[in-house]
């Protein structure tokens, strides 16, 4: 797949704390084709107090026709925002009723910003005995991976890591960016993707964290971060 593949991002129109519009969707996708995104995997987030899944479905269709018509060419595919501590979410893994990333076996999760996580470990292993890696969302915005080491446990345990651009240069604060830093040093983050939420200001911050990204991590290995990886998780395929 050419170009850039941005696994969580809040597109859909009206479905959750993401784009309010329908126009509005459209502007934040043509900022990353911009960009030089290709692919988006738009993550609505799957909670009681957002819209359910087949809304998110009808909106992900409604956008893609926009987006065609004001020819943006990004092409989308189905995914969620998923709470780790949410009722259900565990049990609902390996069933149809699961919210994966493109329907495969890697599945968007979000820990606690504010709250520790005692069992993370044994949750991780919960959901690959289920045949399903966790891709934890910006890990380094949660409280529970400020723990020493943590980070670097659930990776070895098998889940994958996921870098908010935007902590690359401080739109969560001093200590989303120290970790931020810290674990894409220690080569622990699988993808990276924009979290974006609106247009406004979007595609400033977004060109400083990717030259952020490329003068930290090099070219290399912001593409793998950016493009070779993501189009694995979308393929459903092993990551290296």
């Amino acid at each position: 797949m050419e170009g850039y593949v941005d696994l969580h991002c809040h597109l859909l129109p009206g479905v959750d704390d993401g784009a309010r519009t329908l126009e509005d969707a459209v502007e934040m996708a043509r900022v990353l084709v911009d960009l030089g995104f290709a692919a988006a995997a738009p993550s609505p987030h799957a909670r009681p107090d957002f819209a359910p899944e087949e809304v998110c479905r009808d909106r992900r269709r409604t956008l893609a026709e926009a987006l065609e018509r004001a020819a943006v060419p990004l092409r989308l595919h189905p995914n969620a925002e998923n709470a780790l501590v949410l009722d259900g979410f565990l049990d609902g893994l390996g069933t149809p009723r699961a919210r994966t990333v493109n329907g495969g076996r890697y599945v968007l999760v979000e820990a606690p910003y504010h709250s520790p996580v005692p069992a993370l470990p044994e949750m991780v292993f919960r959901m690959l005995r289920k045949g399903v890696t966790p891709l934890f969302a910006h890990p380094e915005r949660c409280q529970e991976f400020d723990r020493p080491g943590r980070a670097a446990e659930v990776v070895r345990l098998g889940a994958r890591l996921q870098l908010d651009l935007g902590a690359l240069v401080n739109r969560y604060g001093p200590l989303a960016r120290r970790l931020a830093r810290t674990f894409l040093e220690e080569g622990l983050y699988a993808v990276a993707a924009t979290d974006l939420h609106a247009p406004t200001g979007a595609r400033a911050w977004l060109e400083k964290a990717l030259a952020e990204l490329r003068a930290r991590a090099g070219e290399g290995a912001a593409k793998a971060l950016l493009a070779e990886h993501p189009a694995l998780i979308l393929g459903d395929e092993e990551l290296p």
